[in-house]
């Protein structure tokens, strides 16, 4: 049985695709979990006047949230 080229190309272009989607997500995720630590520590410092002083943190965060999960990739059929 002959393996197409084209198809091999196709199917190394498309697992590339992959793992470059996954580590951005994994990389949005921990910029993300970055943001919390700051948070937690700007809590801990900030004592009663952390919902002024770490707000812009919070909200930071709460974006991030929305957009850094990690949704993975389709299956691919080999």
């Amino acid at each position: 049985m002959a393996v197409d080229e084209a198809a091999v190309s196709q199917l190394q272009a498309r697992l590339r695709e992959r793992e470059l989607k996954l580590r951005e997500d994994w990389i949005r995720s921990m910029e993300a979990r970055l943001v919390a630590d700051e948070l937690s520590k700007c809590h801990r410092t900030e004592g009663v006047n952390h919902y002024e002083n770490c707000r812009w943190l919070s909200e930071k965060y709460l974006t991030m949230m929305r957009d850094s999960r990690v949704k993975g990739y389709k299956h691919i059929d080999i």
